[in-house]
């Protein structure tokens, strides 16, 4: 199926590559669930096979088989893209293409490399052998090094919009709540997709968020039943929460409810509100593994049921605050 939001962006890239404006090395960011894996696809297929590439990126997403196509991703066992996963890809790309229309590398996501392995691409980002095109996809821009984004040319893909969102979503699969995985994904279609089969799930953790407001659960007794949750996908929809509750404690009339009754949210501080946003953002920043995640999560709790009188000071203690 066409993901029909990128159809300017992919008009844009055509034209770059008609009047030889193209770049070697190409940084696709953006939120989660707009089309960035299903773009760079897209990428490889009109540089490797063009008479085969369909007009626009297409979900679901299928890697193209091509020799001269290289995708590089986290190892099984792994939470990092390593360095001899770099070191091997540069040999690669300075072999002669098997097809003679060059070759493409796709690191995915290229903020999980270790610190070495975004060294060691370094001098291959600003000199790509030959026609190569290297396609770097970014979940988390701020986990890239500087030195990786200037040495690239950057694309963000933006979400099409509610409804036109929605309007894809129903062409997908029709009569579905579709609406409500929209919201909860932040407009992301794709990630929508995910979140569809999960909405039940969603709205038990909305309401166990809402019980350790109102101290009916026990912050610790929460912690534990999200601990199922990947960390990542657990401290994204936390943070939209917390985006939500900062809109609707702005500007109640003119905001969809909150996780929390006005009420509630009227007695927070709406500073504390923004460092706690603040605080989730941190920690999704940091690599997999680096901390603990269920004192994490307690600790994020606990402040959550004190209507976080204290998020700026133990924010600060913590390192995580200004």
């Amino acid at each position: 199926m066409d993901i029909n939001w990128l159809e300017n962006w992919t008009a844009r890239w055509r034209r770059q590559e008609r009047d030889g404006r193209s770049p070697h090395a190409l940084l696709l960011a953006g939120p989660p669930g707009v089309g960035k894996r299903a773009a760079a696809a897209w990428l490889a297929q009109q540089r490797l096979m063009p008479d085969r590439a369909p007009e626009l990126p297409q979900y679901p997403l299928s890697v193209p088989l091509h020799p001269d196509l290289h995708w590089v991703g986290r190892l099984e066992d792994k939470q990092t893209i390593l360095i001899e996963q770099l070191r091997d890809l540069v040999a690669d790309l300075g072999l002669t293409s098997h097809e003679g229309l060059g070759k493409v590398a796709v690191i995915d996501p290229a903020n999980i490399m270790t610190s070495s392995a975004a060294n060691s691409l370094l001098k291959t980002l600003e000199e790509p052998p030959g026609d190569a095109l290297l396609i770097l996809i970014a979940d988390r821009l701020s986990r890239l090094p500087a030195t990786i984004v200037s040495r690239c040319q950057r694309l963000t893909l933006a979400s099409p919009g509610f409804d036109a969102g929605l309007s894809w979503l129903e062409r997908l699969k029709p009569a579905e709540r579709w609406a409500d995985a929209l919201r909860e994904t932040g407009g992301a279609p794709l990630a929508a997709v995910d979140a569809l089969e999960r909405l039940d799930e969603i709205a038990a953790m909305q309401a166990d968020l809402e019980s350790v407001a109102a101290r009916r659960a026990s912050p610790v007794d929460i912690a534990e039943r999200w601990l199922k949750e990947p960390p990542e996908r657990l401290l994204t929809w936390l943070g939209r929460e917390v985006q939500a509750c900062i809109r609707r404690r702005q500007a109640p009339a003119g905001q969809p409810p909150a996780v929390l009754e006005d009420s509630v949210l009227q007695r927070m501080d709406s500073r504390n509100l923004f460092c706690y946003l603040d605080t989730i953002n941190r920690l999704r920043g940091q690599v997999g593994g680096s901390y603990n995640l269920q004192l994490t999560l307690e600790s994020l709790l606990i402040d959550w049921a004190e209507g976080l009188a204290n998020c700026r000071r133990e924010a600060q203690a913590a390192g995580l605050g200004p």
